[in-house]
């Protein structure tokens, strides 16, 4: 098992496509370490995109079924870096 891959995650209409999103993130849960979540926000605009880190950990197939598993969701775009 290993924890050194990174995903990237960019979330399209993230008020609409947030709940598919976060049901795959909780059954997924128990494999992912760290989650940060970016947006622009500020006093005049709260972005409605966002760019999602993820760090997973597992076997390098668990890591690529996630992937493929967001990436079939609506609005989702999923990438991840292998530094092993």
């Amino acid at each position: 098992m290993s924890c050194y891959y990174v995903i990237g995650v960019r979330l399209d209409n993230r008020v609409n496509n947030s709940l598919k999103f976060q049901e795959v993130l909780t059954k997924n849960g128990c494999n992912l370490k760290a989650r940060l979540g970016l947006h622009e926000a500020s006093e005049d605009v709260c972005g409605t995109d966002g760019l999602i880190i993820l760090q997973p950990c597992g076997e390098k197939e668990e890591v690529e079924k996630l992937v493929t598993e967001l990436n079939e969701l609506e609005g989702i775009t999923a990438k991840y870096i292998d530094l092993n």
